[in-house]
């Protein structure tokens, strides 16, 4: 059933004149001013019922088989091509143009409309987002603002992309589920501030696979307004990660400032230029530096040299795995009966020769508390945790399915974020620039 109401100044009127098969037509109701309803119908006079809508209709009886080609393709017309305007009794009447026929069979007669201008095309998804064709530049959506590490990560993922910047995590995968964008690129880990908690939560909420990885080397710079000087400062702002990753070496410096968390790096740059603070520092990129008219007070302030970030990279569908390359499996599973079940799922790795590059708990959100007693009379609690487990094997590596077929036998929930090619590029320690 499909309702066509008017748009801003037009009266819509039913116009449709129906050259459908014995005992099929299409039906109008006013519903009220300016509205109507139409609905494809079975009308067969043998039958006592009332009309049936087309969703009810049973394809499979015999009287519906002779005509089938017919009616579906009216009612294919009239679901996506029906346009109505106001019309007067003698043009309705004096009418000719209109669709007689689609794929050689006879459909419906529309009048033709004269203006099309004044009618509003339906939204359609090509018209929301249109996949890139071959070659077409990718939509590469990212957390944080231009200059962010972030940012550098999905051009390094993606070359030449077209990078999407997102204020949230959680925004960046609903932009990548609603074709805003084609891929995402997000943190999951860090060298030196390890996890990104977050991630981990936002991938097993929504239904995006993991197509790939990139590790990105971190530089972090001190930031501030032009002429500003170390001995003035009060507070650095930045990420917590960034913060967590200069505390020794901020220290060092014999700061007395206060450290506040901010969303990301490069916004708590931007935070300092457009708010002219001359009190306050950011740690972030040169780049960051470079776009919103910062100098950089101290360079390379993290902590360690070897200071990566690894991101992953996320799409609406999976690829399809291969053995020519390394390949790297994430998947996530719980038991029900807690943690006992651990040592069972290592094994089935550890007999294939499987080895794990990452193991991650999270709180199970569905029921996080379980008590000891399985009477429910105890009061002794454990934790219950969903467990996160990257390995080194390919999802078409025979070893792998062996092995998920085993963990399977002993987890109440197991799920495959993706199977993807391990970044594999060489890299060199944070320089300036990255």
């Amino acid at each position: 059933m499909q309702s066509l109401t008017p748009s801003s100044g037009i009266d819509l009127k039913y116009l449709i004149r129906t050259s459908s098969p014995p005992g099929h037509g299409l039906t109008h109701h006013r519903v009220g001013p300016g509205r109507f309803t139409i609905q494809c119908v079975n009308t067969n006079t043998n039958s006592s019922s009332a009309p049936v809508p087309i969703t009810g209709l049973n394809t499979g009886s015999g009287h519906m088989n002779r005509a089938r080609h017919e009616w579906k393709s009216a009612c294919a017309i009239l679901a996506s091509k029906v346009v109505s305007q106001q019309q007067d009794t003698e043009t309705r009447r004096g009418g000719s143009d209109g669709v007689s026929a689609v794929n050689g069979y006879p459909s419906l007669n529309l009048v033709a409309v004269k203006d099309q201008s004044q009618l509003s095309k339906p939204l359609s998804i090509a018209d929301f987002s249109p996949a890139p064709m071959h070659g077409s530049q990718l939509r590469v959506a990212y957390q944080g603002v231009p200059g962010a590490y972030s940012e550098a990560a999905a051009g390094k993922a993606y070359p030449n992309c077209d990078a999407i910047p997102c204020d949230q995590f959680e925004v960046a995968f609903q932009a990548v589920e609603l074709w805003i964008a084609d891929r995402a690129v997000l943190p999951v880990e860090n060298s030196l501030g390890g996890s990104i908690h977050r991630n981990y939560d936002l991938l097993l909420r929504h239904r995006l696979h993991i197509v790939g990885e990139v590790q990105h080397p971190v530089h972090h710079c001190l930031l501030a307004l032009p002429g500003v000087r170390k001995e003035y400062l009060t507070r650095v702002i930045s990420h917590p990660q960034a913060l967590s990753q200069c505390e020794h070496t901020l220290t060092q410096m014999c700061l007395n400032v206060a450290r506040e968390a901010v969303d990301d790096t490069a916004g708590a740059a931007e935070y300092i230029a457009v708010n002219n603070l001359r009190d306050t520092a950011a740690i972030a990129s040169a780049r960051a530096a470079d776009l919103y008219g910062l100098q950089i007070l101290a360079d390379g302030i993290q902590d360690d040299t070897g200071n990566v970030t690894r991101f992953v990279m996320l799409a609406r569908e999976p690829i399809i795995p291969r053995t020519d390359r390394p390949f790297k499996t994430s998947i996530v599973f719980a038991h029900d009966k807690g943690m006992s079940v651990l040592f069972k799922v290592l094994s089935a790795f550890a007999f294939r020769n499987i080895s794990l590059t990452k193991i991650e708990s999270r709180p199970h959100r569905n029921r996080p508390i379980r008590l000891v007693d399985d009477a429910n009379v105890g009061t002794a609690k454990h934790f219950e945790y969903m467990f996160y487990v990257d390995f080194e094997a390919s999802m078409a590596d025979t070893r792998a399915q062996n092995a998920l077929a085993e963990v399977q036998e002993f987890t109440s929930f197991l799920r495959v974020l993706g199977s993807y090619p391990m970044d594999m590029t060489p890299w060199t320690p944070s320089s300036r620039g990255d």
